[in-house]
């Protein structure tokens, strides 16, 4: 294997790679704007300007050395560029000496030459590639005193990116972003010297499924989100890990959060998942659902309308009414949209306490999504993980598909639905007056709350710890990014510096917390009122008793799925190395 060394330092690396691979392989940073480990080489930018060379030789072929032994290095007269120069072995390169310094400050002096002081407005401020090399690789002022050059702003690219020329430094990042991986070849640079733009060409949008992508890796703010665009100041957000709920790829995203609200959703590196990327639809279609239209407080049935109770109420009415039925005349619907701890509690529940085998979850397919990137047809991000807990009806077990008939004939007289609409059973639907009992956990008002006779508010996965298990049958942990009444001890510094330092009369403290609880929770303290104790105090417990009853997840536990991203069923023994990954931002909040 061949080995180079920066800054005196020897590091082992591959044949192929370039110079700047082969540095942040091993946790080095190399100034840069253009170059992406997913993308080709543009080489635009000239920030990541190096000092090479190759020991001098001698014509018996060994190395010349000097009076102290050390290899003699002979540099190339002129610096290279570190993301078009691939590695050979031997080779010695310096990021950080006098000559490399003087020409990163040349180039960033070039770079802001035009660009506009637009900090104060601008939604980059605060994790923005320009500001951070400005800080660190900048003399900090220029000799430019011409008018700078003025450029259109506020150019509609598509349905969901606003572009602003002005900002603008020509990386080249997004044009070959939509060439060589959204596959939307619509981008390209025009005129050329101080007049250089970036233009779509005629007739046509930049609206493929992943154009926000673009916003991410442009590494100023130059390009910007229409639906988060002013929205807020990113050093007054919190980012917490999660993952998409929107198909079963379970793409690895970061909540970015203020007021108690999800303000962004932004893709989170997973190589093993969906690498840097993750489609429009997972940033836009979920977030609205956990910051409107929200179930504040548990509701039961009073005077023919749903009136807000508390919890030790709405447990003693559920239960009350519950074993008013035999087992076989309840149906129970758990959801795969949620996690597994709220599922395997639901089954606890449904076979221990209950005693009853009817039990079916929503299948979701629409293979009009899927395409060959990362969206998949299984609209579900947890239909593996339902599988493993056996939840998939078999032989002679109640589905969902023969509920209505079921429900008709006076066989079913209970519904218990953990976290799902059903919207996919409008004939379903049309039939629930028909139930004697709807027991509904809902998040948000919907078409099934209103004919349910108890409502319990449940926890979105934005605001619970839990795993998912995704097509690719790696288990992924999220953690809350939002506070609730349940979960406001533990959430702590995950908090935004506006949430955790407000105080009572600043406007982004003025919501009120949502009395809402993990769905496992909710039906452990129902299930004590049937005098069953399930004695889980976290959702850790949960994972832990699941991790003993299910050989493909024995060995597993929350800290093991942090550290490694997710582990794919039955490889707890052997998980997938820790890799080093590429962040394209390094001062940043959080």
């Amino acid at each position: 294997m061949p080995h180079i060394y920066i800054d005196g330092q020897k590091i082992e690396t591959q044949n192929g790679k370039t110079i700047i691979e082969a540095a942040y392989e091993n946790g080095l940073q190399i100034p840069h704007f253009c170059w992406h480990p997913e993308l080709s080489v543009s080489g635009n930018c000239r920030m990541c300007l190096v000092e090479v060379g190759m020991p001098k030789k001698l014509p018996d072929g060994n190395f010349e050395k000097d009076s102290d032994g050390n290899i003699n290095v002979n540099y190339f007269p002129k610096l290279q560029i570190a993301c078009a120069t691939p590695i050979s072995d031997g080779m010695h390169v310096r990021i950080n000496n006098p000559k490399v310094n003087h020409a990163q400050e040349a180039v960033m002096e070039f770079l802001l030459i035009n660009h506009p002081l637009d900090c104060p407005i601008c939604d980059e401020a605060g994790q923005c590639k320009l500001q951070e090399y400005a800080f660190s690789h900048s003399q900090g002022e220029s000799r430019f005193e011409e008018t700078k050059n003025h450029k259109d702003k506020r150019q509609v690219w598509g349905p969901n990116v606003i572009y602003d020329a002005e900002r603008c430094i020509s990386c080249s990042r997004c044009i070959r972003f939509g060439k060589e991986i959204a596959k939307q070849d619509v981008l390209s640079f025009v005129q050329r010297g101080d007049h250089v733009t970036i233009r779509v060409a005629d007739g046509e949008k930049f609206d493929n499924d992943y154009s926000m992508n673009v916003i991410d890796i442009c590494p100023v703010g130059a390009l910007t989100s229409s639906d988060f665009r002013f929205k807020s100041r990113v050093w007054d957000m919190s980012f917490n890990e999660s993952i998409c709920i929107g198909c079963a790829r379970g793409c690895n995203t970061k909540l970015g959060v203020r007021n108690n609200e999800i303000l962004r959703v932004e893709p989170d590196t997973n190589m093993n998942v969906n690498k840097y990327w993750m489609c429009d639809a997972g940033r836009l279609d979920y977030y609205p659902e956990v910051n409107t239209n929200r179930i504040m407080n548990p509701m039961i049935i009073k005077d023919n309308q749903l009136t807000e109770v508390a919890w030790d109420e709405a447990y003693g009415f559920a239960s009350q009414e519950l074993k008013k039925f035999k087992p076989n005349e309840i149906m129970f619907v758990a959801s795969a949209k949620s996690t597994l701890e709220n599922n395997f509690i639901l089954k606890k529940f449904a076979k221990n306490v209950i005693k009853s085998s009817n039990i079916d979850f929503v299948k979701r397919n629409n293979p009009d999504f899927e395409d060959d990137f990362l969206k998949v047809a299984d609209r579900n991000a947890n239909t593996n993980g339902l599988i493993e807990l056996g939840l998939n009806p078999q032989g002679e077990s109640l589905t969902l598909e023969s509920l209505v008939d079921k429900i008709k004939s006076k066989a079913i007289k209970a519904l218990y639905v953990m976290e799902e609409n059903l919207e996919e059973f409008p004939s379903l639907l049309s039939n629930l007056d028909k139930l004697e009992l709807l027991i509904v956990h809902s998040s948000n008002h919907n078409n099934l709350t209103k004919h349910a006779h108890v409502v319990f508010a449940s926890s979105t996965f934005a605001e619970i710890e839990g795993t998912y298990v995704n097509i690719l049958k790696r288990v992924q942990k999220v953690s809350p990014a939002l506070v609730t009444k349940e979960n406001r001890s533990r959430m702590g510094m995950k908090l935004s510096r506006l949430d955790k330092f407000g105080s009572h009369n600043d406007r982004w403290t003025q919501h009120d917390d949502k009395n809402c609880r993990s769905s496992w929770r909710i039906i452990s303290d129902l299930a004590k009122t049937f005098n069953a104790d399930f004695k889980h105090k976290t959702a850790s417990e949960v994972f832990n008793e699941i991790a003993n009853e299910i050989k493909s997840l024995s060995g597993m536990n929350y800290d093991l799925l942090k550290k490694h991203k997710g582990v794919q069923l039955g490889k707890a023994s052997n998980p997938d190395p820790i890799k080093h990954e590429y962040e394209s931002h390094v001062m940043k909040p959080n």
